[in-house]
């Protein structure tokens, strides 16, 4: 990528923000799938700050002014902190696994890989955009991002892909509308809902 295509890529999304959405460890992965999936019980919801100090200097080096800030720890240090590695992991996952499933039931077509990948993406441009509209409508100010809208818009593939294996696993052959798929589903849509009202408020 050349400097100039590197400049325009900026104009739209913040390198330094990508990379402070990725900064995760191990043992946040797993803590933050638990936390999705079982979100019954956990406390405290807020997310968790950083305090940053500046200081002005005058022109004998004394210090003249100092300005105070505080900024949202990264994922690794904070397991309120949204992400993308997760939601980009489950929906990567989720359409591989979906492709993987048509195969077994006999029915999988290159084309299928392009027209879950299309339904995935719509779902979640979709949602963002109901949001940004009902937020518009309801005079809503909000300082979340659109990274922040776009990650939690994501965490819902995590039950999907639950939803999915947990089908397959126990009703193989029989697809997500049997007994086990309807209750996986309702609790991960549950658990979902639960996770994000949690968040907001």
């Amino acid at each position: 990528m050349s400097s100039t295509d590197h400049r325009q890529f900026n104009r739209y999304v913040s390198i330094p923000a990508l990379k402070h959405y990725f900064n995760v460890s191990n043992s946040y992965v797993l803590n933050k799938l638990a936390l999705v999936l079982f979100p019954w019980r956990h406390k405290p919801w807020s997310r968790q700050q950083a305090r940053l100090t500046s200081t002005a200097t005058g022109p004998n080096g004394q210090i003249s002014q100092q300005q105070y800030s505080s900024i949202f720890l990264p994922p690794r240090d904070d397991i309120n902190s949204p992400d993308l590695y997760i939601p980009t992991m489950a929906v990567v996952t989720y359409i591989l696994l979906s492709a993987v499933l048509a195969g077994l039931r006999g029915s999988f077509h290159p084309e299928l890989l392009g027209s879950i990948t299309t339904t995935a993406l719509a779902v979640i441009v979709f949602e963002i955009l109901c949001l940004k509209v009902a937020m518009y409508l309801l005079s809503i100010s909000n300082d979340s991002q659109l990274l922040d809208l776009v990650a939690y818009s994501g965490y819902k593939f995590v039950g999907i892909i639950v939803t999915l294996v947990a089908s397959e696993v126990l009703t193989p052959g029989r697809g997500t509308g049997g007994w086990v798929g309807w209750t996986a589903f309702t609790y991960t849509f549950l658990a979902n809902a639960f996770f994000l009202v949690s968040i907001v408020l």
